[in-house]
């Protein structure tokens, strides 16, 4: 196991700040620790040294970093960040765990990274940040997969091809409307077993298990809990489905800090 001090030292009496920093290992190798192992190297290290070890890491592995680290953490590294590199990280992180880093800094600091980043990808975070944090619109994440109503399996398969979703974002398979209404839900085993030209219509189960955006926390949880569910649809008065909790989310929001780092992987 690597600790701190194995990857960056300080370079006292070389030109430069004197707490700048080199890394004893290279980026390469760094690049190749889980993100977990990456997070417990850069809890130690000082603001420059943490620096110095995301500069080797690609946006993506930087993200996935951020996201292991503890809030007050997670702040450091993008407070210490050029501004620029913060935001093109920030479009790799979720929605979701976008919006949470963001609201911990400063107003100042929040609106410039956010007007650098993707305007599909800000727009998805400012609508996270409109609401409140305990509330199921707070909770919830952006990133889904929805399908037409009028597609066949076959269809529907194809479509998910073009999507490329991430494994963790594929607990259901939501069904809407033309106005996203959400209609049902499908299970990608009736998917699969269903012939190619089924409609989706005829297997979609129809009686979805929602909360509202407003609902709070212990709602939310709660109906998890209950029901036995990997995700949790969020919907608008209108029905329209606005995002999803995912189990790990749920879990995690009535969990104290300390306990969350403590979760497996696959429950963070």
């Amino acid at each position: 196991m690597l600790g701190s001090w194995d990857v960056v030292q300080p370079l006292h009496g070389e030109s430069g700040p004197a707490d700048a920093v080199r890394l004893r290992i290279s980026g390469k190798r760094i690049s190749k620790l889980h993100p977990a192992d990456i997070a417990d190297i850069v809890e130690e290290p000082s603001a420059r040294e943490r620096s110095a070890i995301f500069a080797q890491l690609s946006d993506e592995v930087a993200a996935e970093t951020l996201e292991e680290l503890e809030p007050d953490d997670q702040r450091s590294v993008i407070e210490n960040m050029d501004a620029e590199r913060a935001s093109e990280i920030l479009e790799e992180m979720g929605p979701d765990e976008a919006a949470d880093l963001l609201a911990d800094l400063s107003e100042e600091r929040a609106r410039q990274l956010l007007e650098l980043m993707e305007t599909s990808d800000a727009d998805d975070v400012r609508e996270l940040l409109s609401f409140p944090e305990d509330t199921a619109g707070g909770l919830m994440t952006t990133e889904y997969v929805a399908v037409s109503v009028g597609l066949t399996a076959q269809e529907c398969i194809e479509a998910l091809r073009l999507l490329e979703p991430e494994a963790e974002h594929v607990y259901y398979v939501y069904v809407i409307d033309d106005d996203e209404h959400l209609i049902g839900v499908l299970s990608l085993r009736d998917l699969i077993v269903a012939r190619p030209e089924t409609p989706i219509a005829q297997f979609i189960r129809r009686n979805v298990f929602t909360v509202f955006l407003g609902a709070n926390r212990d709602e939310v949880a709660a109906m998890m809990s209950k029901y036995n569910l990997m995700a949790l649809p969020v919907v608008d008065e209108d029905s329209r489905l606005r995002g999803i909790i995912t189990v790990d989310d749920a879990l995690e929001s009535v969990l104290p800090e300390g306990v969350k780092r403590r979760l497996p992987s696959s429950a963070r």
